[in-house]
């Protein structure tokens, strides 16, 4: 099975010039924990998680208002494309410990893959399980 199966198509996503109060409502709104970043293009240039809110505004007592998505969001993104077995996938997202992975096609942003998704799915929730055992563990494999 491929990530083009499970993934979410068309993820809400953020524009980087966004302010981070836009973003925050925005995780709210629509209950998520990530927005892919795009340029006017589509072209995917940086995620923003909901920690990366606390962690790079809040605690830094930041206006929400006036910092911007571009200042706080991880730039390092690590993408897979919609052809990427489920297992490949899973093992990617272990060996990175990241949540969500975006994926990606032509270099644009064409959906979304959380460890929920693989979870989720019987033929795959064995990977889900391998995947956020590499993610928990403080040893990174890089």
């Amino acid at each position: 099975m491929k990530l083009r199966d499970i993934m979410t198509q068309s993820p809400v996503k953020i524009r980087p010039e966004e302010s981070v109060a836009v973003a925050a409502r925005m995780l709210a709104r629509y209950n998520i924990g990530a927005l892919p970043v795009c340029d006017g293009e589509e072209k995917l240039c940086g995620v923003v998680t909901d920690r990366d809110l606390v962690t790079r505004c809040m605690a830094s007592e930041r206006s929400a208002q006036q910092m911007r998505v571009r200042d706080v969001m991880t730039g390092r993104v690590i993408a897979a494309a919609p052809d990427m077995e489920i297992g490949a996938a899973a093992h990617l997202m272990g060996r990175e410990q990241v949540r969500r992975l975006p994926v990606v096609e032509n270099g644009k942003l064409c959906g979304m893959v959380s460890l929920g998704d693989l979870a989720s799915r019987e033929e795959s929730s064995g990977d889900a399980r391998e995947a956020l055992s590499g993610i928990s563990t403080n040893v990174s494999q890089r």
